[in-house]
């Protein structure tokens, strides 16, 4: 899952990208609102942590304009703002929660991770497909009650593809999901972890789509 945190504070922002990243996230962090807005327009992400005193374009406006060009990122709005009538702009812009700094890495990961399940369209907090169970709150995954131990790149990447079941994912669509701007992209990174995730999970749970990508459940 690809993220954009957009926060100009370089501590704060810092320790919010190691942090959100150790839960399995690509995390792309930007430090002013005009970066926001060009990023946003520019990258496909599953949601996006946006403060909103920022440097070149207030968070806000970034939000609107977003919105205006009926973008549907979700978007949770971590600020300092915190009168009932900033709460009430924020959310009236089009932002899908609003958490006032300072915040609890905790509570943040808790709110992203229902932010996202209501932007799938899921109401359980678990991710599954036949006997297949993956638990973002303890980032645990079992296969027919049994605990499968997977490395982070391989967590990140049936994360993805849990997310979109159903729904055939390119190769750099995934590549996307496992890289943040700045690192190295391996060489056939996707193949050698689905290749890793069929030997721990079976051959037939995740299907390569000839020309395409690939696809956890029914192709549509």
């Amino acid at each position: 899952m690809r993220l954009l945190l957009v926060e100009d504070d370089a501590l704060l922002g810092d320790g919010l990208r190691a942090g959100l990243a150790l839960d399995g996230y690509s995390v792309d962090w930007v430090r002013d609102g005009e970066a926001a807005r060009l990023a946003l327009f520019a990258e496909g992400y599953d949601a996006c942590v946006l403060d909103l005193g920022l440097p070149r374009r207030d968070g806000l406006a970034v939000l609107k304009e977003l919105r205006a060009r009926d973008n549907h990122t979700p978007v949770l709005i971590l600020t300092a703002r915190d009168t009932l009538e900033d709460k009430v702009a924020g959310l009236d812009a089009g932002a899908d929660d609003y958490l006032l700094k300072p915040v609890e890495l905790a509570e943040l990961r808790a709110r992203l991770r229902a932010l996202l399940r209501r932007a799938a369209g899921a109401a359980s907090p678990l991710l599954q497909h036949r006997t297949l169970s993956l638990d973002p709150a303890s980032k645990q995954v079992t296969l027919s009650g049994r605990v499968v131990p997977l490395s982070g790149r391989e967590y990140a990447l049936l994360h993805d593809l849990l997310s979109h079941k159903n729904r055939i994912r390119s190769r750099q669509e995934l590549e996307t999901g496992l890289y943040a701007w700045g690192e190295e992209v391996e060489s056939n990174t996707v193949e050698v972890y689905i290749h890793r995730l069929r030997r721990k999970l079976g051959a037939d749970m995740i299907r390569t789509v000839r020309g395409l990508g690939y696809v956890l459940g029914d192709a549509s």
